[in-house]
């Protein structure tokens, strides 16, 4: 407040004016400040998410390859066990690889590099059917192996998928894009258009490998709906699969006599031989552990439909691998058609949509939504 010469009182309001002004830009800048920490933390959090995405999606193509080549190679040697050295039981092979499976995680987890629960009475029922199924899967997928040529057992082996599907649809609530679709359909037509040539028919070979297929699908299956909800964990499941089926695996070759038969196999003294058979035995416990790795970063039907593709490479290579394929024209040309449905199909699950995930991993205030 001042006082004129004329003796009047004035009121000087230029000290409220800019205290007034000072309060009103305070916010605005705190407001412009919070806005661009808002915007640094989103931009970060996005970041975060990004770098999350590319990580699980190396762990979905590694496991998928991973898978890939274990079960390429083991049914190359096991291939070449059975048939190229003529060894007389399939069933010896799966006690083999149960053994090396028990083995190898024993040892694991001895040595701390693996961790699974321990043993309680209540395991089976905790991992039941998935021990059967794993038994069934072995013994009939050797079976197929030793009875059918390699291209002939790859082409039946593509029926797996459309159980596959089928079971993801009942039992995991899974319905697959149409597209997904398209391609399991186009691969059952040519593995179909490939059987319908079969120059080599084997009615023992063709119920094995159905059996196979149906064990295949059901484990895939299981194993995702066992990882999701127990707390085993996979190294769990592949031990308490081989321990548990063991005995019955011991006692089958027992008494159908395949037991003597492949202890009085004339070829163990062949180094060759023995390095094989022993492979075989130890791909046998890879194959289950990248099955189940592929199976939990992915899908049962990924699962599946990359052991297809791996069938192809099979395909071409069996037909100079144990001297029991039979070429023909309309093989060859059911195989070729579904070696392109199996590439769709590939294509169309591990395709990257990277807008939608973005989109989805927004904040909330850059989507319109209040803060």
């Amino acid at each position: 407040m001042s006082v004129s010469r004329g003796g009047s009182t004035t009121l000087d309001l230029q000290p409220l004016l800019d205290g007034s002004q000072r309060d009103d830009d305070e916010p605005e800048a705190a407001l412009a400040g919070g806005g661009a920490q808002l915007n640094g933390s989103g931009s970060k959090e996005l970041s975060h998410r990004e770098r999350e995405d590319s990580a699980v999606f190396v762990k979905k193509i590694g496991s998928a390859l991973f898978y890939g080549i274990s079960s390429f190679m083991i049914t190359v040697v096991n291939k070449t066990v059975l048939t190229s050295y003529h060894f007389p039981s399939f069933l010896f092979l799966s006690l083999g690889q149960l053994t090396a499976s028990i083995v190898v995680l024993d040892m694991g987890k001895r040595l701390k590099l693996v961790s699974y629960p321990p043993l309680q009475r209540n395991t089976f029922a905790k991992i039941f059917p998935l021990p059967l199924i794993f038994l069934g899967n072995m013994i009939f997928g050797l079976g197929g192996t030793q009875s059918l040529s390699l291209p002939m057992f790859a082409a039946l082996r593509r029926f797996s998928i459309l159980m596959t599907m089928l079971l993801e649809l009942k039992i995991l609530g899974l319905r697959p894009s149409t597209a997904v679709q398209v391609s399991v359909y186009a691969m059952i037509g040519g593995a179909l258009l490939a059987a319908s040539d079969d120059l080599s028919f084997n009615m023992r070979g063709y119920i094995y490998v159905m059996i196979t297929n149906a064990m295949t699908a059901s484990n895939g299956v299981y194993v995702k709906k066992k990882l999701d909800t127990s707390e085993i964990g996979k190294y769990g499941l592949m031990y308490y699969n081989s321990l548990f089926m063991f005995l019955p695996a011991l006692l089958l070759n027992y008494v159908s006599g395949d037991l003597e038969q492949a202890l009085n196999y004339s070829q163990w003294n062949d180094p060759v031989f023995v390095l094989q058979f022993l492979l075989s035995c130890v791909m046998g416990f890879i194959l289950s552990y990248s099955t189940i790795l592929c199976t939990q970063f992915n899908s049962a039907l990924t699962t599946t439909i990359v052991g297809c593709l791996k069938n192809i490479c099979v395909t071409y290579l069996g037909m100079f691998i144990g001297g029991d394929y039979v070429f023909s024209w309309l093989n060859c040309i059911g195989i070729n058609i579904s070696v392109l449905a199996s590439l769709l199909y590939t294509y169309v699950t591990f395709r990257r949509k990277r807008a939608p995930d973005k989109q989805a991993h927004l904040p909330s205030s850059t989507r319109g939504e209040n803060v």
